[in-house]
């Protein structure tokens, strides 16, 4: 009987040991593959009994079923969506909120410039007005005047051009005295047409750079700097794609492992149990492998939030909206690791980082911008000398009845009591009656044919010869001292200083973070190495010790202890292969080669010169 029980428990060890094996005959070789088409690991579950198996095989990796350890809030387990790399960048380029943010930024950024080159829009007036004038005891006047005008800021130079184009009709005496320059006329309404260009060219101040076109120049550079803060920004995105995707890579994988472990230890409770009721095994063994398995399924269910923190760290990247379904679907990243035993040329790196980095590109726009305003505030130092020109045609005509011929009467006529200087008269004679006071006579010349008419006479005159009128003139404007110009411009120097210090501080930020990404692709390179041959070892240590525990020289204790660390080593190799690609990840970023890395073309707004 005794060596019945012995064959028995022998054929159960064996058995065991046997299942054992094929545990961990897949997790021998390492986990690289490349990031290609090719098909890469994946996972399948098939329930056995009471036991859930993990098997390890080269097909597209499956979300993991059927196990109350693994259960995920909100996540649909039959709703899977396949995960590549780049689809995962794509997504985030399209749907990303901050990338969406950058990106109106930058547009607003345009609407902005072409609302300061509206100030060279010329503007056209129109004004028709229309006065009605009444004096007690006198009759009412009747005045229209249709005045028009086109003014526009000319950019070359700073100046300002005005042609106008102004029709007036009235029948009020004062206005008719001026615009006919203190002339007489017979009667009725006079018309006056006049049509000119006003031009004003400064020459000193304001000549080569003026306010306006400071503004421009700086807006542009403003665009431009938007669109190197869009590049960061989209830079930044996508490495964080990279590093979540590969987060959740590591997330699953651990969560597999832990899970082989799970099932490892129910194996040994099952093992343990038929040791038990064949009278081999103490029953104080069921409650050390109890104790392991709980352990065990804690981690699981560890692994299995850090799976669920790593996915909605990644949707939350890729997904624009919180109502999108795939936020109750289970991603499957389809890529694997990329390995590489190239080393990277630091040099390079460092030219690549100074030559494309956007934080370098804005410092470079601020400097330019700067010395914008230098020049600016330089010409503000001169004196204010415009140049002042009008040329104008004029032409008037009246729908007096006229003199046909000139006519001779007294300079002062008229009865005193209704003429003002026919009564000055009256009184000068009157105090001196004896003097002889002689009135001269004027002549009065007749009216000219092409005076007589309307609006249509007023505007042919102007095509006269004697039509004509301009005027030249120079306006000289100065502050004594000039405090204010000089004040800003000392300002933009000092600011120069400040710009350049901020770069050399900036560069040296690049050329460190490009040095640490460096030595961290290194450094991860290298961790692969290691961990791998960790993890090999510990297969052969746990291979050792099983067979010890299988002839009774081991204890359970020792071996869980070597199960522990081979999911330990497991673990920490494939924590190596992500971490070499998250390094890669953070070198691009670093380096801004991220969209030439990535195939990733961005089109830039508005260039300097447009």
């Amino acid at each position: 009987m005794k060596k019945l029980r012995t064959f028995f428990t022998f054929s159960v060890f064996a058995a065991c040991l046997i299942f054992a094996g094929n545990q961990y005959a897949p997790a021998q070789e390492t986990q690289i593959a490349k990031n290609t088409s090719e098909k890469v690991e994946t996972i399948s579950i098939e329930e056995e009994s009471s036991v859930t198996a993990v098997k390890i095989s080269n097909e597209r990796m499956l979300p993991l079923k059927n196990s109350s350890l693994m259960t995920r809030v909100g996540i649909q387990t039959t709703q899977t969506t396949p995960l590549t790399l780049n689809e995962a960048i794509r997504k985030a380029l399209e749907s990303n909120n901050d990338i969406e943010i950058s990106r109106s930024d930058v547009k607003i950024a345009e609407t902005t410039l072409l609302s300061i080159e509206g100030f060279y829009d010329g503007v056209f007036n129109f004004s028709p007005t229309y006065q009605r004038t009444a004096t007690t005891g006198q009759s009412a006047t009747n005045d229209f005047r249709v005045n028009s005008d086109f003014t526009k800021f000319i950019k070359p130079g700073g100046g300002s051009i005005r042609t106008f184009f102004d029709n007036s009709r009235t029948e009020n005496r004062f206005a008719q005295a001026q615009a006919t320059q203190g002339g007489t006329t017979s009667g009725g309404a006079l018309f006056s047409t006049s049509l000119g260009v006003t031009y004003t060219q400064p020459l000193l101040r304001n000549f080569k750079i003026d306010n306006t076109r400071r503004q421009i120049k700086i807006q542009r550079k403003r665009i431009s700097q938007s669109d190197a803060d869009f590049r960061r920004q989209t830079i930044e995105i996508i490495s964080q794609v990279q590093t979540g995707y590969w987060d959740l890579v590591f997330a699953l994988r651990d969560q597999q492992n832990r899970l082989a472990n799970v099932n490892l230890a129910k194996e040994n409770l099952r093992r343990i149990e038929a040791q038990i009721s064949a009278g081999s095994a103490a029953p104080l063994g069921r409650y050390e492998v109890e104790t392991e398995l709980a352990n065990r399924e804690t981690e699981l269910i560890t692994a299995t939030q850090q799976v669920e923190t790593a996915e909605n760290r990644l949707k939350q990247l890729i997904l624009r909206d919180p109502a999108n379904s795939e936020w109750t679907s289970q991603y499957v990243p389809t890529d694997s690791p990329v390995i590489s035993n190239d080393a990277v040329d630091l040099q390079l790196a460092i030219k690549d980082a100074t030559e494309n980095r956007p934080e370098l590109r804005r410092l470079k726009l601020e400097s330019e911008i700067n010395k914008i305003d230098i020049d600016y505030f330089k010409n503000q130092t001169k004196p204010q000398i415009d140049l002042n020109n009008t040329f104008s045609l004029g032409g008037i005509s009246s729908t007096g009845s006229g003199l046909n011929d000139s006519l001779t009467v007294p300079l002062i006529s008229g009865d005193p009591n209704l003429n003002a200087s026919a009564f000055l008269l009256q009184q000068i004679r009157r105090f001196h009656p004896n003097e002889t006071i002689n009135v001269p006579n004027v002549t009065i010349a007749a009216t000219d044919p092409f005076l007589i008419g309307g609006f249509n006479r007023s505007f042919l005159n102007i095509f006269r010869t004697d039509a004509p009128s301009y005027s030249i003139g120079v306006t000289i404007s100065f502050p004594f001292r000039n405090k204010t110009a000089k004040a800003d411009l000392a300002g933009a120097r000092f600011q120069e200083e400040r710009i350049s210090a901020q770069t050399r501080s900036q560069e040296q930020t690049v050329v460190s973070e490009v040095r640490n990404a460096v030595q961290a692709v290194e450094s991860a390179r290298q961790r692969i190495a290691t961990a791998s041959r960790a993890r090999d070892n510990a297969e052969k240590q746990l291979e050792g010790e099983r067979k010890l525990f299988d002839a009774g020289r081991s204890t359970a204790f020792l071996l869980f202890q070597r199960e522990n660390t081979l999911t330990n080593a497991r673990n920490s190799e494939i924590r190596a292969e992500t971490d070499y690609n998250k390094a890669l990840a953070d070198l691009q970023r670093a380096t801004s080669t991220t969209f030439t890395a990535n195939g990733v073309q961005i089109d830039s707004p508005m260039t300097d010169d447009q």
